[in-house]
């Protein structure tokens, strides 16, 4: 509301913004992350551990039933959120017990290729190190407990990647192609 000595112009709204608070995931230097904070509040209060190319290995050697989120850019795959919300209720009613993490949105396509997912949002099941399956986007809730215990009673298999057998150069023909 305007006084007889101001004029609409002359009247300034001001709104406190609060610079988001820096995320243990990264450095105090450097940019934010690009998750929403409710991919963040898995790890923030959900007991979530942030797994890159780098660390996904020696996590998912930790044993047992381990489950990597792959949530995408929330913009353009919305329902990488939708995962996000759901995740820690499928762990708890799943039939077997799993730990899960969450792939920083640098790493996700490095990790995506190196476990050949193609979907975004990814749930990429683990265990023991070795990969299991993959299960993309999102599902209504009955058929997608039902996938997830199904995930969580396969046996480990190979990674649907593309495989490139490496030759040796000593033998006499080391490739098939003349």
């Amino acid at each position: 509301m305007t006084t007889d000595t101001e004029t609409v112009a002359d009247v300034i709204i001001s709104t406190p913004i609060a610079r988001p608070a820096s995320h243990p995931a990264v450095d105090a230097d450097a940019p934010p992350l690009a998750h929403a904070p409710l991919v963040c509040r898995l790890v923030d209060s959900q007991g979530a551990t942030w797994v890159d190319e780098d660390s996904i290995e020696a996590w998912s050697q930790q044993g047992g039933n381990r489950v990597v989120l792959l949530a995408g850019d929330p913009v353009r795959f919305p329902q990488g959120l939708d995962v996000a919300a759901v995740l820690p209720e499928l762990r708890k009613c799943a039939d077997k017990v799993f730990e899960f993490a969450v792939v920083p949105r640098a790493a996700e396509d490095r990790i995506a290729k190196r476990y050949g997912a193609n979907h975004w949002p990814t749930l990429l099941f683990l265990r023991d190190g070795k990969y299991v399956t993959a299960i993309g986007g999102m599902h209504d809730w009955t058929p997608y407990l039902s996938a997830v215990n199904a995930a969580l009673q396969m046996p480990t298999s190979r990674a649907p990647t593309v495989g490139i057998p490496v030759v040796g150069t000593g033998g006499a023909s080391a490739s098939s192609c003349h």
